[in-house]
């Protein structure tokens, strides 16, 4: 898939606020036919341009009431070092995003937690038993203003701006 034009745009952009919308309604809304829609979606998965479907949960309804942001500095930057801090974060269930970030710390991830005592657990785990950090911030969540991964594609299909003003 080299290029995608307005109508894998706009399915794109029913997919994203509703996984499970009928091809019908897709088809309708995009003026192609529901077996167009379908082959347009699998090449999308195929692609990897729709990288999964998943259903988003409140956290403090399972039972996870505390959200953190974390920011966190190593102390050394080899690729190795990076990939060994990579693998152990992708490896905890509690650790809902991380990135690897510029500026003056290295990662910042955003984390879930039951209660505080299960929080310092985990920053036992992945960074005071981690000698390859040097240092790491945490800032408690009070209140989860807006939580997408939505990609604002209305700019990529001329029908927005894609950025309030």
């Amino acid at each position: 898939m080299s290029q995608l034009n307005s109508s894998d745009y706009a399915i794109l952009e029913m997919l994203q606020s509703n996984a499970r919308v009928r091809m019908e309604d897709i088809a309708s809304k995009t003026s192609l036919s529901v077996a167009t829609v379908q082959r347009r979606i699998k090449a999308l998965k195929s692609e990897g341009v729709i990288a999964s479907e998943t259903a988003v949960l409140q956290p403090e309804l399972v039972g996870f009431g505390m959200t953190f942001l974390v920011m966190v500095e190593l102390e050394r930057e080899r690729l190795s070092e990076l990939e060994l801090f990579r693998e152990r974060v992708c490896a905890e269930p509690q650790i809902q995003q991380c990135y690897y970030v510029t500026g003056e710390f290295d990662f910042v991830m955003i984390a879930l937690s039951q209660d505080v005592e299960r929080f310092k657990r985990l920053t036992h785990r992945l960074f005071f038993d981690n000698p390859n950090v040097k240092r790491f911030r945490t800032s408690l969540v009070m209140d989860r203003t807006k939580v997408s991964l939505s990609v604002p594609l209305e700019a990529m299909n001329g029908t927005g701006e894609g950025s309030a003003e």
